[in-house]
Formats: C-alpha cells, structure tokens, sequence
C-alpha cells in the first residue's frame, strides 16, 4: 500500500488571509526537548566534566577543543535569529543581490588565516585586546574593550527580543516567557560549563539549526511545485539580480558593497572580534584553527544559501497576495513565522522544529557574548585597567560570576530595548560601526611597524566618531521619514480577503518601486524642499561603515605617527607584526630598509655578531641568525636614537639594527 502524501497549504493564497494555526502540544516538545538537552550539556560539563582549575580552562576550554565542534560554534556566533528571520525576508522585498556576501567568506577565511591568526596563536592572550596594550598603550586597550563591551551587551539584548517578537504574533507563544526561556537556559550552561559547554552546545544547536532551515526549504520547495517554478516567479519580477556593478556607493546592495563592503564587515567580525578569537584559542594547534575556520565559512555559505531560496519560495506562495500590504502581519519579520505556520502548522512538530532553530540561534548568540565579556572584563578591566590581583585559583570563580552578571544584565535590557522604537535599528547598525575601527587597529598594529600609540588613539576615536555620526544620522533621517527602504514590485490582485479592495486602494498608491532608498518629499511644500534635502554621508549604504571605520583609523593613524615621532621598528617585538607583512619587509632592498629604519639581515652587516648572540638568535621568531627584535643586546652597544624614530632606532650613517 502506497504510503500517504503529504499535503501541504500551498496551493492558493486564499488561505493567508485565514486563521492561523498556532502552537500545539507536538511542537513545544520538540522546543522543549533542544531547551533540555541544551541545558544537560551545561550540566554535564559543569558537575561532572573536567573542573575548571584557572580561567584558562573556563574561558579557553584548556586549548583542547576538536577541530569540528570549533568550527560549528564559530559558524553558529555569526549566525543570530535576527538574521534567520531578515535574510529570507531580504530576498522577498529586494532580490538576490545580499547573496553574493557568501562570495566574502572564500575571500576573509585566508586573510584571517594567514595575516591575523598566526599573531593570535602565538602570543596566546585570553582577551584580544590585550594586544593593543603591547603593541600600543593601555588608554587604546581600554577604549577597545569598552566599545566591545557596550556593543556586544546591546546587541545580545535585541537579537534575542527582535526575533522572540516576531514569533509572538504569528505562532502565539508569549514573548516575555520566550525571552526568558533563552536566558534562563543559556545563563545556565554557559556559567556552568564554560567554553566547553558552549562549543558543545553549539555543535548541538547548529545541527538543530541546519536541520530546521533544510526541513522548511524541503517541504516549501515541493508544495511550491519545484525549483523552476520558485526561480520563473523571482526572475519575472526582476528579483534575481547576483552583478549590479553600480559604483554608486549609496546603492543599498551592489555588488560592491556587498561583496567589498561584506569583506571589510565579516574581517572584522573574524579578526577583531574577541568571541572570534577567543574560539581561535580554544584547539591546540593553528592548523586545527584554520580548519576549522574554513569548515565554518562552507558552513555560514550553506546556511546563507538556504536561507535565501527559502525567501524565494516564500515570494512565490505570496506572489500575488502580500500579507504585508493586506495587513495579515505588521512587520516584515514575521513573514517567514507566517510562511512556516500557514502552509506547515498542520503538520505536527514542524513548526516547533522551526522555532527550535530559531531559538538556537538565539541561544548560540548569547552564549557567545556571555564567555567573551566575562574574559573582557576580568583580563581587561579588573587586571588590567584596575589593576586588580585576582588569585589565580579565585579566577575561574570570578569568570563564573562575571558571565552570570552579564547574562542577567542583557536579560534586564530587553525590558528597555522594547521601548526604543528607531534606536533598535541603531542597536544593530552597531557592528559594522565598531567592528571596522576596530580591525583598523589590529591591522595599523600588525602592518605598519611604525605606528606609534598617538596615531592609533586619533585614528581609532576620529573614525569610531565619524562612522557613530554617520549611522546615527542615517537612523534619524529614517525615522524623519526622509529615507524610506522602498521594496521590489508586490500585488495584492490575488487576495481573497474580505478587505481585498482596501488593500489594493493602498496598493495603487504605490507610484514606483525602482530606487532602493528614496528622499520623500512635500510637494506641496516647495519652498521646503531644501531644507528636506538629505546629508550626502547618510545615503552611504551601511554595508560600507566597517570599510570608513578601517580606512580612517589606519590612514590617519599613520599619518599622525609620522607627524609624533614614529615607533621605531627595531625596539618592535617581532612576535606583534603579521608573518606576512614581516616577510615582505626582510625582502626590501637594504638601501630601502636603511631609509625606513628597518632591521638589516645579519648576512648583510659586516661586522660579525658575537656567540652569545648567536645563541639567543637560534630560537628567535624569524629562524637561524636572525636577532630577536625585542631582546637587549648586551654584547654591543647599539647607537643613539634619530629623533624622529622611538626608542632608539639607529641612523643612516652607523649600523643599523640586526635581526
């Protein structure tokens, strides 16, 4: 006997406008079931795993996580609900063109594995931004940190409100008791179990995650009546758009921005991110490291990929009949709750296996923040702008109660973030705002072995300055409603509703649809016109605010260094500059490196270096018979200092610095 076919909703728009279906006992198990299993993780590594002896163990997992767990947990840090919710969504209002930010990740996984990580692994630091204290000053630290602290702590709060919302209205479950749910659980196993917990946690929650998207795309795709059908109805109304080569850089998404812009966005995000870096550190080797990133950029491809098909099938059952425009929903980001609800509530566990993976994203967000804050404040903070001596057997215990603190803190904001109206959207601007200063100070410190200190504070507060005003401006404007994010082409003409005709009425008012972002204005008001004429910097895309905020910090750190005696490369630590960069140096010419106050080879001096030197150089950085950047050379007396160089780099005129 033939076994029975499925049947789905998804064959008529006449069931959008009908009641929905809402949660039923099948789908909180399953929802319950990932909470619970996510919980006894914690609880297994927390009361019978390994103890955490250091903070070490607590924040780093004792560098002794695999290859494969490193890679799931970093693709799920990057992946919030927030963006499960608005990728599909994205390719229903605006095209395909956001997919091609897939095609940055093959470009930031060699950049991170080959300029930043070896720097990483091999000083070793539990917070990042330890490094900007050695490779500058403790003022650049700190204000590093706090960006990093003020940024992760509110954005934690809306990723998990935003979404939580949005669920709400359509599946019927109760935001606040949802929002709860998800602190309760992740405050549990994340102070319970440290690093480990959370890796393992995630490793769980990314299979849940995958396995939820892969099930909607399934069953979407056949009821939808396949791939050509799905693809046909995007392409008739100018949806597939992968090469908009537009150089305009107010162009909402163009291949530029997406793809130039996204690589400056995702560098930061892998580079000069301490969740980021903190996972780097968890495995023993920088070969697993690099594993394991690839593996996570394959992964945040798929997950991309399947993301944004399931917005073009999502426009192809709503083709003809927007639930937005009928007023079935209010806000975009329940259009995929309604699409799963609408054609797949009948099928029981489904919908609760789609919030499951929503709220594993949910889950894998905060996890992340929780750990990386806590080794932010203690290494950074407590240790180093308080200078408080912790007990190195009282330090895994204070990591504890920091994560605890910071989970209880972004649980309390999500009863403020409920009221900020427009600044939620500031709120999540915020990552490409402080991300590019950011890495425009890891790189200045990495690449540019004259940077000075100075130069880094101007650039790095001047470009964080510039980028805030920018966003903050764009975020104004928006809300003035003088920009308006106006969407591709939509009908109702295919509704079924009883307020069909008042929803075409505001149909028809809907002259164009062409531009991107558009200034509305009075026409009735002439003489205002100018004064309604927006500022050129606030039509600049966002996905250009992490590539501002790199450039500033790094030119103006340069020139400023220049400008205020600039470091001397001779008295750097070897270990702080990038191993590429340090190679491309060695492989100037002498007379290039004399100018430029490099070191000279040791081969390329003539006076020979004593034994005892010689010795300390057999396990210098750079290999055999070369001298350590940093050590003093007791055995000669090096000359004095040019005044235009720091710490007593030598002159043209007498011997310059070996290495």
């Amino acid at each position: 006997m033939a076994a029975p076919a499925i049947v789905l909703n998804i064959s008529t728009n006449s069931h959008v406008c009908n009641d929905l279906t809402r949660f039923d006992w099948p789908d909180y198990l399953v929802l319950a079931s990932m909470l619970i299993i996510s919980s006894g993780i914690g609880l297994f590594y927390g009361f019978f795993g390994p103890k955490h002896k250091t903070a070490s163990d607590f924040l780093l997992g004792g560098s002794s996580m695999g290859t494969f767990p490193m890679a799931m947990s970093l693709a799920a840090s990057f992946i919030t609900a927030i963006e499960l919710l608005g990728n599909p969504v994205e390719m229903y209002n605006h095209g395909t063109q956001f997919w091609m930010t897939c095609v940055a990740f093959f470009l930031v996984a060699p950049i991170t594995s080959y300029l930043y990580l070896p720097v990483y692994h091999d000083l070793q630091l539990t917070s990042a931004y330890e490094y900007l204290e050695m490779r500058f000053n403790s003022a650049t630290r700190t204000l590093t940190s706090a960006m990093y602290v003020i940024q992760m702590v509110l954005y934690t709060s809306v990723a998990v409100y935003a979404p939580a919302l949005a669920l709400s209205h359509v599946t019927g479950l109760n935001t606040y008791i949802s929002v709860t749910c998800v602190y309760v659980v992740c405050i549990f196993y994340a102070s319970q179990g440290g690093m480990k917990a959370v890796m393992i946690t995630d490793t769980f929650q990314a299979g849940v995650l995958i396995g939820s998207l892969l099930l909607i795309l399934g069953l979407g795709d056949y009821a939808a009546g396949g791939a050509s059908v799905v693809w046909s109805r995007s392409a008739s109304t100018d949806r597939l758009e992968f090469f908009n080569m537009d150089p305009d850089p107010t162009v909402r998404h163009s291949f530029w921005s997406v793809v130039v812009g996204g690589t400056f966005y995702w560098t930061a995000m892998f580079c000069a991110n301490q969740a980021s870096i903190q996972k780097y550190l968890s495995v023993e080797t920088i070969g697993q490291a690099r594993t394991s990133l690839w593996v996570s950029c394959f992964g945040l491809v798929l997950i991309f990929t399947i993301n944004f098909y399931t917005g073009m099938i999502m426009y192809s059952e709503y083709h003809s009949c927007d639930p937005l425009k009928i007023e079935v929903i209010t806000d975009s980001d329940q259009l995929l709750p309604l699409f799963v609800m609408n054609s797949m509530g009948h099928l029981k566990g489904v919908p609760g296996f789609f919030v499951a993976g929503i709220f594993s994203a949910s889950l894998g967000t905060v996890a992340a923040a929780m750990n990386s804050l806590a080794a932010v404040t203690m290494k950074d903070f407590l240790h180093g702008a308080f200078k408080i001596d912790i007990p190195e057997h009282k330090e895994a215990i204070t990591v504890k109660c920091l994560s605890v603190a910071f989970g209880v803190l972004s649980f309390a904001l999500v009863f403020v973030v409920e009221h900020l109206g427009s600044v939620l959207q500031v709120a999540l601007s915020f990552n490409g705002m402080v991300g590019g200063v950011t890495l425009g100070l890891f790189s200045l410190g990495m690449f540019f072995p004259w940077a000075n200190s100075k130069g880094a504070l101007v650039g790095g507060v001047t470009a964080a300055a510039l980028v805030m005003w920018i966003g903050l401006g764009t975020q104004v404007a928006v809300a003035r409603g003088l920009m308006e994010l106006i969407p591709k082409n939509s009908t109702v003409e295919g509704c079924s509703c009883n307020n069909n005709s008042t929803a075409l009425g505001k149909f028809n008012l809907v002259k164009e649809a062409a531009k991107t972002f558009r200034v509305v204005l009075d026409e009735t008001e002439e003489p205002e016109l100018e004064e309604q004429e927006i500022f050129g910097l606030y039509k600049i895309s966002y996905l250009w605010y992490s590539a501002i905020g790199f450039m500033v910090t790094v030119i103006l750190g340069i020139v400023v260094s220049f400008l205020t005696n600039p470091q001397d490369p001779c008295s750097l630590d070897p270990r702080l500059q990038s191993p590429p960069i340090r190679r491309l140096l060695r492989a100037l010419p002498n007379r290039w490196k004399e100018k430029l106050r490099l070191p000279i080879e040791d081969k390329d001096v003539p006076k020979p270096l004593s034994s005892d030197i010689r010795r300390k150089t057999s396990n210098s950085i750079y290999g055999t018979g070369i001298t350590n950047l940093g050590m003093r050379l007791e055995d000669e007396k090096l000359p004095e200092t040019n005044s235009n160089f720091q710490k007593g780099g030598p002159t043209n005129q007498q011997a310059t610095c070996r290495f």
